[in-house]
C-alpha cells in the first residue's frame, strides 16, 4: 500500500475529504516522529508501540568483496505489534 493509497483508504473510512485525510496522517506521522527524537516511546493500546532503541558499534562485512567494516552504533526506531494486530494478521 501506497501513502496516496492510505489517504484515501482513511478518508474513505473517516468519511472525509483526501487532502483533510491527508493532513491527519502527516500530523501523526510528524508526532511520531517528535515523539521518538525526544526518546519517548508511543504505544496505541492494541494497535503496538513505537519506541527508539540503541544499537551497538560492530563489525559487519562487504557482501561484493568480503572486506570487514566497521558499522557505527546508533539509534534505531523500533515497532512492536500489539495484541489486537497480531491476530488480525494471523
Amino acid at each position: 500500500m501506497t501513502k496516496a493509497e492510505l489517504i484515501a483508504a482513511i478518508g474513505k473510512e473517516a468519511k472525509i475529504s483526501k487532502a483533510a485525510a491527508g493532513k491527519s496522517l502527516n500530523a501523526f506521522t510528524g508526532a511520531v516522529t517528535k515523539a521518538l527524537k525526544k526518546g519517548d516511546r508511543l504505544t496505541l493500546p492494541g494497535f503496538g508501540t513505537f519506541s527508539v532503541t540503541k544499537r551497538k558499534a560492530r563489525i559487519g562485512r562487504n557482501p561484493q568483496t568480503g572486506k570487514e567494516i566497521k558499522i557505527p552504533a546508533a539509534k534505531v526506531a523500533r515497532f512492536k505489534a500489539g495484541s489486537v494486530l497480531k491476530s488480525a494478521v494471523k
